[in-house]
């Protein structure tokens, strides 16, 4: 059973994620960790990624994560998504308690409620760039097959893309291919998109169109939350978290 917050059941009781996802935030908020640790076991002993972190984010924010290298800003990350479980606390994404959501359930919520764009992009080499939009689709069902192509184009229309539609990503220049990469992102409307050192492979003129693109889409709705190591890009954002050892340190409005 997935776990739940008010309104996150249908009528039989069970949780839809299309229900949950509709729902939004709960109180204002979009993100709710709550005490939150994440400890590896490595071969060298236990390593702790995180440890006792409270965290809020309102719908509708966009927040960017600052803090050295093994500071924890990417388990951070990946804990909110699920692609890393916690060791201890809760996790809720609007009206999902993800820390209680098995594997199989995970990628369903994933599918429908998060975002994820990576600094190394991830598309896939051999579909072309409205077959990668297409993929998440795909797979969640989310939209009638005949409603996919047409929103596909649109989103990669709203990156700057549709011109390379069907060019594979081999062709595509950095900057291209992380626009293609956020148009896939997009591709089931999610409320929450996270970013992970998105600009890190990309020349100066590709970072700022980028930021550009999240700023757009703060503007039309959605909650982002953006890893970086460049403070200057960091500043872009509404508000500024810093890390350090795995805990919250300083948070500022910029």
């Amino acid at each position: 059973m997935f776990g739940f917050r008010r309104n996150g059941k249908s009528k039989n009781g069970q949780y839809n994620p299309r229900e949950s996802q509709a729902a939004g935030a709960v109180d204002g908020q979009i993100v709710d960790l709550r005490g939150v640790d994440k400890v590896y076991e490595t071969p060298a002993g236990r390593f702790t990624a995180l440890q006792g972190v409270d965290l809020a984010v309102g719908a509708g924010e966009f927040r960017s994560i600052i803090g050295k290298s093994g500071s924890g800003k990417s388990t951070l990350i990946n804990v909110i998504t699920g692609i890393d479980r916690p060791t201890a606390g809760e996790v809720w994404v609007g009206r999902a308690a993800v820390h209680a959501l098995s594997e199989e359930e995970i990628a369903a919520w994933r599918g429908r409620t998060v975002g994820v764009i990576f600094q190394f992009f991830q598309l896939l080499p051999t579909l072309t760039a409205v077959e990668n939009v297409l993929l998440p689709m795909d797979y969640t069902g989310l939209y009638a097959p005949v409603e996919r192509p047409a929103r596909a184009m649109a989103l990669l229309e709203q990156v700057g893309m549709a011109e390379h539609a069907h060019d594979l990503p081999a062709a595509l220049s950095g900057g291209q291919q992380q626009r293609a990469a956020i148009a896939r992102a997009l591709a089931n409307d999610p409320p929450l998109v996270t970013a992970d050192e998105p600009t890190g492979n990309l020349d100066s003129k590709a970072a700022r169109s980028v930021l550009g693109l999240f700023q757009r889409l703060v503007e039309q709705g959605k909650t982002i939350l953006m890893v970086t190591h460049d403070r200057d890009l960091a500043a872009q954002a509404q508000r500024t978290l810093e890390l350090a050892d795995g805990q919250i340190v300083d948070e500022w409005r910029n």
